[in-house]
């Protein structure tokens, strides 16, 4: 390992999920990897899709709960390069033999994790209020 797979191994921390010998490689990688990012990452998701809202979704602040939680998940699945950037924010703390597993299986890992992260931020909705990015 090198000193940037060192560090960012023990930056993000422990694994979280369970990891036990039935479960698939994709649902490990999900719960040592994938899951503590998204921890990790946490803040920068939030800001990220306060400032995807002002931008392109002007009108988020005076939709009911269940519209801003359609809006989410349509912004993730739809929007191609927001979910570049997403994914791009995760992927970047991969460590290099991390990054070789995953583009063995990027697709169904992609979609993990995109689906992980509506989870995150739909369950966050409340941070969602009105809301100024200054």
């Amino acid at each position: 390992m090198n000193q940037r797979d060192i560090f960012l191994s023990e930056f993000r921390g422990e694994s979280i999920g369970t990891i036990n010998p039935n479960s698939s490689s994709d649902e490990n990688f999900q719960n040592q990897v994938i899951r503590p990012i998204l921890k990790l990452q946490n803040d920068l998701f939030v800001a990220s899709f306060h400032n995807y809202i002002s931008k392109y979704k002007k009108d988020f602040y005076s939709q009911s709960v269940e519209k801003k939680l359609a809006t989410i998940e349509n912004a993730i699945q739809k929007d191609i390069k927001y979910r570049n950037a997403l994914k791009g924010m995760v992927v970047a703390l991969f460590t290099a033999d991390e990054y070789a597993l995953y583009i063995q299986s990027s697709s169904n890992l992609n979609k993990r994790m995109m689906n992980m992260l509506i989870e995150r931020l739909k369950n966050q909705v409340q941070l969602f209020e009105n809301h100024t990015v200054s």
